[in-house]
């Protein structure tokens, strides 16, 4: 990171602070809101991105009024969580806790108890990055997987969260070519690792994938994160992170899609669960669209 993008971070986290307590958290939301809006009515080719891509999901062309209200609600909660992502540290650990919750938690716990970590197999769906952090304050250890092209901003902000708070100094990050060990010592040492394995093309001659039908066609999904955490032992679950009004967010856990002490056969194993969790993939993108974070 160069002085100049740490230097013009500061000045937009110190912006972002100051409307924070001018407005409070409630104010701060109704901002994002609008600000939302008005990027809605001015970029069109990020618009006319999402129209196609909620197309696609939806499976047939969007009414007028179906687009343009979904469209906009994609603008004004991606415009929130990054609002909510800039002021995290501003607030406290209890009452940024507050604002979180995780639904079927016992399935996650469950998986932990068994002292060998926990992979959540997640999708380009909903605020990873708001996700990751909120965990932490929850006490749990949390890795996750990025791309090498990440932004700048949320190297920026991870850096203070990890000053600010010592939960936050256990968040690791990987990129998507990590070596596999690095994987599986994060397991060994107790981590929830959550990655997003409906990519829409595998990018590394190593990477393992299986084809499954979704959305109307049969896509390369990402396998080898599920491999691993199977050689392992680690319990698998599927999970969509959901953000709701009034900076509140949801980690919904829908089912543990493999259970390493009763795997026989790797390959069929892995071939089922992938069916699962793109049946699943279809069923929450097309109820919640706007939450779409790939277009």
């Amino acid at each position: 990171m160069t002085a100049w993008e740490r230097f013009s971070f500061g000045l937009i986290h110190l912006f972002t602070r100051g409307l924070l307590l001018l407005l409070g958290l409630r104010g701060l939301y109704a901002f994002g809101r609008w600000f939302g809006f008005l990027e809605w009515v001015i970029n069109y080719k990020r618009r006319r991105r999402f129209a196609q891509s909620y197309a696609e999901v939806l499976g047939r062309h969007p009414t007028s009024t179906e687009r343009r209200s979904t469209t906009l609600e994609h603008f004004q909660r991606t415009r929130c969580d990054k609002l909510f992502y800039m002021i995290l540290d501003c607030l406290s650990p209890a009452r940024a806790a507050g604002l979180f919750g995780i639904e079927n938690r016992h399935l996650l716990d469950e998986a932990m108890a068994r002292e060998r970590g926990a992979y959540v197999a997640l999708s380009h769906h909903g605020p990873h990055h708001v996700t990751a952090m909120l965990m932490c304050l929850l006490g749990y250890k949390v890795a996750g997987v990025r791309d090498r092209r990440e932004g700048g901003l949320r190297r920026y902000m991870h850096e203070r969260f990890a000053q600010r708070f010592p939960q936050y100094a256990q968040l690791r990050m990987m990129y998507a070519d990590t070596y596999p060990r690095d994987i599986y010592r994060c397991y060994q040492e107790g981590y929830v690792l959550g990655s997003a394995m409906d990519v829409t093309r595998v990018r590394l001659p190593h990477q393992r994938y299986e084809e499954v039908e979704c959305f109307g066609e049969v896509r390369p999904f990402l396998s080898g994160p599920m491999r691993i955490a199977l050689r392992n032992g680690t319990p698998v679950i599927q999970g969509f992170m959901i953000s709701e009004p009034g900076f509140h967010y949801r980690l919904v856990l829908t089912e543990s899609l493999i259970d390493p002490d009763r795997v026989e056969d790797e390959d069929a194993a892995v071939a089922e669960a992938m069916k699962t969790y793109a049946a699943n993939v279809e069923a929450y993108v097309r109820a919640t669209p706007a939450l779409i974070t790939r277009t």
